[in-house]
């Protein structure tokens, strides 16, 4: 493991919050794996038997309207695949954010995870959900861990959890989404929030 994997002692010095749907992943400074380095994941399953999750901030240069052009123009720009993870590329995942006037109790097309944040059912016909959408993401995959897998990483330090935003999923594409949820965390997280994926590129 490289010498300057430090996260277990700056993420397990701040106080602990527990994963839940609607959360974010954030991944720590340094992080060991390169699949998930300067990642955010949004939870959106977690339990006992498992804990389900899309990563936010990795697009592809696969346009949505060659593979999914129903739902393409509810998208936000860029209109692209996004990667959400390793797990089943093949599956597509939507997320989105609603209008303040949508009633999200018992909606038979949205899943809510946070405040206007919602798990978009693309089984339904993007014309049933157009006028309560404010914006959109489709992701190819998803991330998922074991039975108290995640409680592991978190408790080494691979993981900080942190309340998300609904402008996290519809990031504009010069955004730096793992910055910018580091510098609103409290201190010390924004001093490293131009942490490196590779530090030796710093």
């Amino acid at each position: 493991m490289p010498e300057y994997f430090y996260a277990d002692r700056l993420f397990n010095a701040l106080e602990r919050v527990e994963p839940e749907p609607g959360m974010l992943l954030v991944a720590a400074p340094g992080m060991y794996s390169p699949d998930f380095a300067r990642t955010v994941v949004l939870v959106i399953e977690h339990d006992h038997d498992h804990t389900l999750g899309v990563v936010l901030n990795k697009r592809s240069e696969v346009a949505l309207a060659n593979i999914i052009p129903e739902w393409a123009e509810l998208a936000a720009k860029p209109q692209a695949l996004h990667i959400g993870g390793p797990v089943s590329p093949e599956s597509a995942v939507g997320l989105g954010v609603t209008g303040t006037h949508v009633e999200l109790e018992g909606h038979p097309n949205f899943t809510r995870l946070a405040n206007r944040l919602v798990l978009v059912n693309l089984q339904a016909h993007p014309s049933e959900v157009a006028g309560e959408l404010e914006g959109m993401r489709i992701f190819g995959g998803y991330a998922q861990w074991e039975p108290g897998q995640l409680d592991d990483e978190i408790a080494r330090g691979d993981w900080f959890v942190a309340p998300a935003l609904p402008s996290d999923v519809v990031a504009p594409a010069g955004a730096d989404l793992w910055g910018d949820v580091m510098r609103r965390q409290a201190m010390p997280l924004p001093l490293f929030a131009t942490f490196p994926a590779d530090v030796e590129d710093n």
